[in-house]
């Protein structure tokens, strides 16, 4: 149950990104009775037509999202010359990757600089 908690709430935050009516009220608002069969708003039938978002990014379903997601990466640089340095680095975010961030509410760069300093 907790996953599909997660997964919920994940839709929510990151609908409009996804295939995903992210102006619920606005569909229901069109609506006369709530037995009706459900409509969806203008803007995610634009989204879908278009298969991209007002900002100009590409229209995910959530697996696809999370697994382009999961492509960045945190890598361990050793530098050897004289005196060795190792530092992480943290590859750079796709516009996509940023926008899921954003509306997540995380910033990965500072959650890795919190891990590393602990």
């Amino acid at each position: 149950m907790l996953a599909y908690y997660v997964e919920w709430h994940l839709r929510r935050r990151l609908a409009p990104l996804l295939f995903e009516d992210s102006e619920r009220e606005a569909a229901a608002a069109q609506r006369d009775a709530p037995v009706q069969p459900a409509k969806v708003s203008e803007a995610a039938a634009a989204k879908a037509a278009g298969k991209r978002t007002p900002e100009g990014l590409p229209v995910q379903s959530l697996r696809t999202l999370l697994e382009h997601l999961g492509t960045l990466t945190l890598n361990r640089v050793t530098l050897t010359r004289d005196d060795p340095h190792e530092f992480d680095l943290l590859a750079r975010q796709t516009p996509l990757q940023a926008k899921a961030f954003e509306l997540l509410g995380l910033d990965p760069e500072r959650v890795v600089s919190s891990k590393l300093t602990v």
